[in-house]
C-alpha cells in the first residue's frame, strides 16, 4: 500500500509542478482513514509546492486529493492499466451517496493519471466532503469508492498548507486536524426519515428521538433478516420486527454493507418461513412485486403490495448494482424485497428517484423511477457472512394474490428509535 501511495504522491507532484525533477517529500503527515500524505516540494528549487493525501482501492485507481500552495483544489486518479495521451480530455460524471451529481472534465496528465481540478469552496467541494460514497462514471466504466474522513481530510490538507506557508518546510509536523465535538442538536420537530409513524417524545429530554422504520425479510430458518444499512443507520436501542401474526421479536446486527447498502440481522428465534432467491438473471420488461411497510402509521399498518416491470438493469449513472423498476415505492418499502412471477425475490428495494429535484433541474416530472439492489449483490453479501439461504430456478408463475400469500410470511416490519440528528442528515 505504501509503495503505490509513495507513487502517486511523486507523479502528482511532477505533474502539478510541471518538472522533470523528483519530488521530495512527504514532509510532516497526514493519515486519516486510509488517506495518508503529507507536504512536497520540488527538489531543484526546495520551494514548497503541493501538500497530497490518497488512498489505494480494490478497482486498482489509487485516488489523491491535491491542494497547491495557493490554495487549488485537485482530484487525481491513476490507474496502472489506463493507456491514455497527455492532455486528453476525459469526461466523468461524479455522485455522491448517489444523488449529488457533477459533470466535470479531467484531463490525463501521463498515460495513467487524471486529473480534476475543483473551484475552491464548490458545491463539489462540499459533496465530497460530505459523502460517503462516490461513483465515478468514464470512458463507459462505473468506478466505486467508498469514502471515508472526508470530512476530518480536506481541513488537514488546509491545514497542511497553511503551516507550511506560514513556518516554511521546517514546519512539517502531524498535520491531521481534529474536529471538535458536534453540539447536540435542537429541540425542534422530528424530521422522519423512512416513516412519519411517531410523535416527538411528550417528556422533555436532551435529545429528541422518533420511530424510524422500513421494511426486512427472512433469508434463512436460523433467523437471519436482510434489509437496507439505511434502514438501521443510527437507530439506538433495540431493533425491532414484526411478521404478520407473529409476536414481536427483537433483532440484533450481523454485518453491514453501506456500499451496497445492505445490512444482515438475527433474530433470537428461528422462522417458520424463509424467502427464495432466484439465481437466473432477470431481463427488461420480467413483471416484478414489490413488497414493503411504506410510510407506516399514515397509510396502511399492514403491508402493501404493488406491482411493475424491470424498466432497466442499471440504476443512476449506470450502477449495475441496481436494477430500475416501475412497481411503485415510498419511504418505508427500504429493505423490502422484490419478487419475479413466481415470488422468488430479484432484489431488495432500496430507493426512488427525488422526483421533485429533478422536476427542478429539467422542468420534467419523472414517473415511476425506483430502484432495487440486485440479488448479485445480495448474494455476495450473504456468502461473505456465512449465511446458508435458499435459491431456485424456473419455478412456475403464481397469482399477484399467491405471491402476497406468501410473502406475508417472511416479510416483516423493521423499527427503531432513532435521533433527529440522524434524520436530518438523511
Amino acid at each position: 500500500m505504501l509503495i503505490k501511495t509513495m507513487g502517486l504522491w511523486a507523479t502528482l507532484f511532477l505533474l502539478l509542478a510541471g518538472s522533470s525533477a523528483s519530488a521530495r517529500g512527504p514532509y510532516g503527515s497526514i493519515a486519516v482513514a486510509g488517506w495518508s500524505g503529507g507536504a512536497f516540494t520540488d527538489d531543484n528549487s526546495g520551494e514548497f509546492s503541493n501538500c497530497i493525501a490518497s488512498a489505494p482501492y480494490k478497482s486498482g485507481i489509487t485516488f489523491g486529493v491535491v491542494v497547491s500552495k495557493t490554495y487549488n483544489w485537485v482530484l487525481a486518479f491513476t490507474h496502472s492499466g489506463w493507456s491514455l495521451t497527455k492532455g486528453q480530455k476525459f469526461p466523468i460524471v461524479l455522485s455522491f451517496d448517489g444523488r449529488n451529481t457533477f459533470n466535470v472534465d479531467g484531463v490525463a496528465m501521463a498515460a495513467a493519471t487524471v486529473m480534476v481540478p475543483m473551484p475552491d469552496d464548490s458545491a463539489l467541494i462540499k459533496s465530497f466532503r460530505a459523502a460517503h460514497t462516490m461513483s465515478a462514471f468514464a470512458q463507459g466504466n462505473l468506478f466505486q469508492f467508498e469514502l471515508k474522513g472526508t470530512s476530518v481530510l480536506l481541513p488537514s490538507l488546509v491545514n497542511c498548507v497553511k503551516t507550511i506557508n506560514a513556518g516554511g518546510i521546517a514546519s512539517a509536523t502531524n498535520f491531521t486536524v481534529v474536529l471538535p465535538p458536534k453540539q447536540p442538536a435542537a429541540q425542534t420537530t422530528p424530521t422522519v426519515a423512512s416513516s412519519p409513524e411517531s410523535k416527538p417524545p411528550q417528556a422533555s429530554t436532551s435529545e429528541q428521538t422518533y420511530t424510524q422504520t422500513g421494511t426486512g425479510f427472512v433469508v434463512s430458518a436460523s433467523g437471519h433478516v436482510v434489509t437496507n444499512e439505511h434502514v438501521i443507520d443510527g437507530c439506538i436501542g433495540d431493533i425491532k420486527a414484526n411478521l404478520s401474526g407473529e409476536p414481536q421479536v427483537i433483532l440484533r446486527i450481523v454485518s453491514s454493507d453501506e456500499t451496497n447498502d445492505l445490512a444482515l440481522l438475527q433474530a433470537t428465534v428461528p422462522f417458520k418461513e424463509v424467502a427464495t432467491i432466484r439465481e437466473k438473471p432477470v431481463h427488461p420488461g420480467d413483471n416484478v412485486i414489490a413488497i414493503g411497510f411504506p410510510l407506516h402509521g399514515l397509510l396502511t399498518s399492514d403491508f402493501t403490495v404493488t406491482t411493475g416491470i424491470v424498466s432497466s438493469l442499471s440504476g443512476v449513472i449506470n450502477d449495475t448494482r441496481y436494477l430500475q423498476i416501475s412497481a411503485a415505492v415510498q419511504k418505508g418499502n427500504s429493505g423490502g424485497p422484490l419478487l419475479d412471477g413466481s415470488g422468488d425475490v430479484v432484489g431488495v428495494v432500496a430507493a426512488k428517484l427525488n422526483a421533485l429535484k429533478v422536476a427542478k433541474a429539467t422542468g420534467d416530472l419523472p414517473e415511476n423511477i425506483n430502484f432495487a439492489i440486485k440479488t448479485g449483490a445480495l448474494r455476495d453479501f450473504l456468502d461473505n457472512s456465512a449465511v446458508p439461504y435458499p435459491a431456485a430456478e424456473n419455478r412456475p408463475d403464481l397469482k399477484t394474490s399467491e405471491i402476497a400469500s406468501n410473502a406475508r410470511k417472511f416479510t416483516m416490519l423493521i423499527s427503531c428509535k432513532a435521533k433527529e440528528e440522524a434524520a436530518e442528515k438523511k
